[in-house]
């Protein structure tokens, strides 16, 4: 009876520790990527770099990714492709 409840006792848990990484990170990823450097590298062309890291190190953060590229390419992060202002306009750069 003793062995059960242990065997019980380290099954729950590890359930509750995979539940744990699993909701604390965005979106699943068990991994943390670099926001600064992919959105140093993103806003690397803007006209106003400042507000456009500003945009991406939010919209990073939020969905754990960056798309590749200094523009576009933004089929590769949903998340960050939907992402909007209050006013309704694209917020990530």
């Amino acid at each position: 009876m003793a062995i059960i409840k242990g065997r019980l006792l380290v099954s729950l848990s590890l359930v509750a520790l995979l539940l744990l990484v699993e909701t604390a990170t965005p979106h699943g990823q068990a991994y943390a990527i670099d926001c600064p450097a992919l959105c140093s590298y993103r806003c690397s062309k803007a006209g106003r770099p400042k507000i456009c890291l500003r945009a991406c190190g939010s919209c990073c953060q939020r969905c754990g990714c960056v798309p590749p590229g200094t523009s576009g390419n933004e089929n590769v992060c949903p998340c960050y492709a939907q992402m909007t202002t209050h006013d309704g306009r694209h917020k990530c750069p």
